[in-house]
């Protein structure tokens, strides 16, 4: 009998996948954060050098932050540029948002569904206490996890799927806007008269709050964080406070 021939060896396996995803996520979360912020250019190398890595699990990280259009090749081709926010991207966003949002809420509200009241007073409370707590960074997070709540209660992969790069870009401007000096009380009683509209299975009373709750915090957004603040008049009560 022939003796068998030897099994061929099996390689090693490289760790840099693994350690790609961690960086992918470091950098996501940098982004998303402002910790790096829009417009920032970065060398491959200056981004490996702080997150302790070699190059190449940052150089996999980069092209899938650039397939979601998170950065983008400066000229030189020697680094990489943070993308920008502008006022054109926000108002593109959130009419993509709105129209994907009203259909996420008009499908979670196919029927009654009481079973939603709970969990989704418990994100609300949890929204509430990071506006009290003035914690932009948890705030971001609690509004976020409310409306990937209604996308779940859809139950259409799709439309959840199709929603879920628009979530970077979503979280980028809010922690933009959350730097400014605003109130989002009234951001979070649109959210509970949504989920009531959903828990009562009035489709289109969610699908228009929605809607209509994605329109105003873009223009609320634009409003704040694009639009230059309008010159103090002497004598009105900024001013008058300002000189004393």
């Amino acid at each position: 009998m022939a003796p068998r021939p030897p099994e061929p060896r099996l390689a090693a396996l490289d760790a840099s996948p693994a350690l790609a995803e961690r960086a992918y996520r470091a950098l996501l979360d940098a982004i998303v954060t402002g910790e790096l912020a829009p417009g920032e250019r970065h060398t491959q190398e200056a981004l490996a050098e702080r997150l302790g890595v070699s190059r190449q699990p940052v150089l996999q990280a980069l092209l899938l932050l650039r397939s979601q259009g998170l950065v983008k090749d400066e000229p030189n081709r020697r680094g990489v540029e943070v993308a920008p926010l502008t006022a054109a991207f926000v108002q593109h966003l959130y009419a993509v948002r709105g129209a994907l949002d009203a259909l996420a809420a008009r499908s979670a509200a196919h029927r009654p569904r009481p079973e939603l009241r709970e969990p989704g007073m418990t994100l609300i409370r949890a929204g509430r206490a990071a506006a009290a707590a003035g914690e932009p960074r948890a705030l971001v997070e609690a509004d976020v996890a409310f409306h990937r709540f209604l996308y779940e209660a859809a139950h259409n992969p799709v439309l959840a799927e199709t929603a879920e790069v628009h979530w970077h870009h979503t979280r980028r401007a809010m922690a933009v806007y959350l730097r400014q000096p605003v109130s989002v009380r009234t951001v979070w009683n649109e959210h509970l008269a949504m989920l009531n509209a959903v828990v009562r299975g009035d489709a289109r009373l969610a699908e228009r709050l929605a809607r209509e709750h994605c329109e105003a915090s873009a223009q609320t957004m634009l409003r704040l964080v694009f639009e230059p603040p309008a010159p103090a008049l002497a004598g009105d009560p900024v001013t008058t406070r300002r000189r004393r």
